[in-house]
């Protein structure tokens, strides 16, 4: 089996692969506190859970876009699956062209996912991860990345409004009965769905237009793709696994 882990700004996504599927995923928080240790304990505690063991893991893939934690989770897998794992960036074979000012700043969350979503659906292609941040990746007609826009995530916007007020609480993310709420809960529910579907619908419009291209199709991946892909016409698929397949082909491209 191939694990491939997705290190993420607020959770660490896990995914074990035998040959193309997907057998098994799981996640984590995100702590830079934790140890190699931690990590390895809990690590082995799912896979426990899942019915797993450790030695039936023959290599692994890190995505990582928080620096900080890149030597811990490689020797998380050195220590407790005796693998040493690829980690996406420089030197490690892709097949997919940046056409940015600096390719470095890219992150390597979003390269996965293009790299994933090109392989699925083609190309041109709007690629959009409702993540920590919310992501837009443009790919042309040569699948190449051209550059995109970088919003502020869901779960971020309203981590700001209650800690940025004396009074609004922290509510559940979901959609409101009406876009006009009758109390507070509903109000700030009503601000975060409805204000991001209006924000994803108008910068795919706005990027189609300046493209030239109407027909492009839209993907969207991350935790909050599905409840905004409810609001809106503009999004083609919804596929929450994007990241993690990328990672796996990533890995056999790279283990030839």
């Amino acid at each position: 089996m191939i694990l491939c882990i997705d290190v993420g700004n607020t959770n660490i996504k896990y995914g074990l692969f035998e040959g193309d599927k997907l057998e098994v995923s799981f996640r984590g928080a995100t702590d830079l506190k934790r140890t190699s240790d931690e990590y390895g304990t809990l690590l082995t505690q799912m896979l426990a859970i899942k019915g797993i063991r450790p030695s039936s893991i023959k290599g692994a893939i890190i995505s990582s876009v928080v620096p900080a934690l890149n030597y811990t989770i490689t020797h998380m897998c050195a220590g407790y699956l005796g693998v040493e794992p690829l980690l996406v960036g420089a030197g490690l074979k892709t097949g997919h062209n940046l056409r940015v000012d600096d390719a470095r700043e890219v992150g390597a969350d979003r390269i996965v996912n293009d790299v994933a979503a090109i392989r699925k659906y083609g190309a041109p292609l709007i690629v959009i991860d409702f993540g920590t941040a919310t992501t837009f990746n443009v790919i042309n007609e040569e699948k190449e990345f051209i550059g995109g826009a970088v919003a502020p995530g869901i779960r971020g916007s309203m981590d700001s409004l209650v800690s940025g007020t004396a009074k609004l609480p922290r509510v559940e993310i979901e959609k409101p009965k009406s876009v006009i709420g009758k109390n507070t809960t509903t109000n700030m529910q009503a601000g975060l769905v409805f204000g991001f579907a209006g924000l994803v619908d108008y910068m795919v419009r706005k990027i189609k237009k300046e493209m030239k291209r109407p027909d492009m199709q839209v993907v969207a991946t991350g935790g909050f793709s599905e409840i905004i892909a409810d609001e809106v016409t503009c999004i083609d698929h919804v596929d929450k696994l994007l990241t993690l397949q990328g990672l796996k082909y990533l890995y056999d491209l790279n283990s030839r």
